[in-house]
């Protein structure tokens, strides 16, 4: 069974995404264990939907992760 990050949905049965907090990548967890803000989240998912969509802009991929965002557990309204 497939274990994601709650934050981002990084999979976490990939040892290396795992980080110090369960239900966390070390992508999304500061040194002092807690979840980053959600705006450097944004822009890490925004980063990674680039790598993979080269030809949006900035703008639309900050977007696409907020909306992104909101399916995930940590940042759900």
């Amino acid at each position: 069974m497939s274990h994601f990050c709650h934050s981002c949905a990084v999979n976490l049965n990939l040892p290396e995404f795992v980080g110090p907090v369960e239900n966390y990548c070390k992508y999304c967890i500061d040194e002092s264990g807690s979840v980053k803000p959600a705006e450097v989240v944004q822009e890490g998912i925004a980063h990674w939907m680039k790598n993979w969509q080269p030809d949006i802009d900035d703008e639309t991929a900050m977007a696409r992760a907020a909306i992104y965002m909101k399916a995930m557990p940590q940042w759900a309204d």
